[in-house]
């Protein structure tokens, strides 16, 4: 082999060297796996750092809206409570109030608080009257 095909396929074999490790490590990364509250809180210190996803309904009363679009809330799970700190750069969802349901992506603090940058949070009591009232979606 000549001295340009080497380095050709020298400089090909470190460029996909690098795609392939920044793959896998932006893979990790975006995986978080489904947890309840009561989940969570088994497994104890060894979900802290572990990227998750926490499910349950907002506490009343809690949702406080911080500095630099810090906010904070509880969500419970047949009754096993988690505070929630939300420190993602995205704007909160409008559905994210009392009562709600509320989707939580992050990790587990080692004070057992949990530290969030995705929040998904739908009220299901907006359309349940509705339904209930028998009306459509469009009435």
């Amino acid at each position: 082999m000549n001295r340009k095909k080497l380095k050709f396929v020298a400089g090909s074999a470190v460029i996909l060297g690098a795609v392939v490790a920044l793959a896998i490590s932006s893979f990790d990364e975006t995986k978080a796996y489904y947890q309840t509250v009561p989940e969570l809180k088994a497994m104890g210190s060894r979900a802290e750092g572990r990227r998750v996803r926490v499910a349950g309904n907002v506490v009343p009363g809690t949702i406080v809206r911080r500095e630099e679009g810090v906010v904070t809330f509880d969500i419970d799970y047949e009754g096993e409570g988690l505070s929630v700190r939300y420190v993602g750069r995205a704007p909160l969802p409008d559905t994210l109030v009392d009562r709600a349901q509320a989707v939580a992506e992050g990790t587990l603090q080692p004070d057992g608080s949990f530290e969030a940058t995705l929040v998904q949070a739908k009220c299901a009591s907006k359309y349940e009257s509705a339904y209930a009232e028998g009306k459509t979606a469009l009435e």
